[in-house]
């Protein structure tokens, strides 16, 4: 009976691992409405934003914001944003390979990348890589708040003011439903390449191939700006730049959640299957050591009574 045992054994084991991913499974699925909730109440207004900016950047303004201006590019900067634990199926080894693909692009081309981490996950997978990460915060939690990522937004902000980046990204995993998430890098800065990036972009809720946003860049309209266009542009700017970031997280915390949710049933599933399977060769053990048990009674009953 020691092979039955050892089987015993595994079944506990298992039983025991199921109990925790059915309940990672539950809390997922718990949390995950509210962050639904978060990011579409948040998307319009991101949206709209980036259609608002594209517009700018496309118009013949008199005041030239660094972000309106494309220039030559040779430093790019990666604001990556992970989550802070992992159990969430290939969410953040999908969007590390993409992300990962587009720096090597620009290595190659002799451009140099530096990496700016949003989530645990990042921050720990950058540090072992050949990219130099420039600073990071982790976690965010389920209410993820603008305070605590204005300090390595303000990082991306200044090194692009000073002209020590020429174009920042952020990367992320777009929450499309429960059942898809899609690594994501959009354009941040500057403004004409998001403006390019949108009228390219297939349409989908979040990246719309927007005719609004479309505009000939032929023509010699502006806004009219009250009191100057300079810090009406400067705060739209920076809201829009807060704005971006933060969707970011939204979208991502979103598609963690439907992603742990999915591989945890997907576990549990996978334990029910071992459990039924080691509970058949359990019996079948127990079967043939009772049967021997009786082979050697009998046995040795007809050996006494003979």
């Amino acid at each position: 009976m020691a092979g039955a045992r050892e089987i015993r054994s595994k079944i506990k084991s298992v039983a025991n691992t199921r109990k925790v991913t059915s309940a990672l499974q539950m809390v997922s699925a718990s949390k995950i409405r509210k962050a639904q909730d978060l990011m579409g109440t948040s998307r319009p207004y991101t949206l709209h934003m980036r259609n608002v900016v594209a517009h700018i950047a496309q118009a013949n303004t008199d005041y030239r914001h660094p972000a309106l201006r494309e220039r030559e590019i040779k430093r790019v900067c990666y604001i990556v944003v992970s989550t802070d634990r992992g159990l969430a199926g290939g969410l953040n080894a999908n969007l590390f390979r993409k992300v990962l693909a587009d720096i090597h692009d620009w290595q190659r081309q002799g451009i140099g990348v530096e990496v700016i981490a949003i989530g645990q996950k990042a921050a720990q997978f950058f540090r072992h890589i050949k990219v130099e990460l420039v600073g990071s915060v982790t976690h965010l939690g389920d209410h993820p708040r603008l305070e605590k990522l204005i300090g390595v937004m303000k990082i991306a902000d200044d090194g692009f003011m000073e002209g020590k980046l020429d174009r920042i990204y952020v990367c992320y995993n777009q929450f499309v439903n429960t059942m898809t998430q899609r690594p994501t890098i959009d354009v941040l800065l500057p403004l004409p390449a998001v403006a390019e990036e949108i009228t390219q972009t297939p349409g989908d809720e979040l990246h719309p191939a927007s005719g609004d946003a479309k505009v000939e860049r032929a023509t010699t309209w502006d806004y009219l700006y009250e009191p100057e266009a300079e810090p009406v542009i400067r705060h739209v700017l920076n809201r829009y730049f807060e704005g971006m970031v933060y969707q970011a997280t939204l979208e991502n915390l979103a598609s963690e959640h439907a992603a742990r949710m999915v591989a945890m049933k997907a576990a549990s599933d996978n334990a029910t299957k071992a459990i039924n399977t080691l509970t058949l060769i359990y019996n079948k053990a127990r079967q043939a050591a009772i049967t021997q048990e009786i082979s050697e009674i009998v046995g040795g009953a007809a050996a006494v009574g003979g």
